[in-house]
């Protein structure tokens, strides 16, 4: 069923995000500064492409008070748009009940793009 529904997902609309996700990247580490923040994106890109099956771990702070600063960073300057356009396709999907498993996807993703640093996908 998970096959099934990654691919449903790959079809509509995955890819695209993974692209869009995958460009940021790239883009975010032409700066030594932006390379922190193009792994994170990387990923959300890599999360993006194969959500049903997959599960966000928390991984603690791995640099003590820097991911904080980073993950604020992070919200500032993007990481909070991201997170508002998974949470409004969660709530545009979850409306049907066909269309719920995807709106839980978003979801997580949308934890995901709250939280990059500290977490890890699994």
């Amino acid at each position: 069923m998970k096959l099934f529904l990654n691919v449903i997902w790959l079809v509509f609309g995955g890819i695209m995000i993974a692209v869009e996700y995958a460009i940021s990247s790239l883009v975010m580490m032409l700066t030594i500064i932006g390379i922190p923040f193009g792994l994170q994106t990387l990923k959300l890109a890599i999360m993006s492409l194969w959500p049903f099956g997959s599960e966000i771990v928390d991984a603690g702070w791995p640099s003590g008070c820097i991911a904080g600063i980073m993950n604020v960073i992070w919200w500032i300057f993007g990481g909070f748009a991201i997170a508002l356009t998974h949470f409004c396709w969660g709530i545009i999907l979850s409306i049907t009940i066909i269309g719920l498993p995807f709106g839980l996807q978003h979801f997580k993703l949308m934890r995901l793009a709250l939280f990059p640093f500290g977490n890890s996908v699994k």
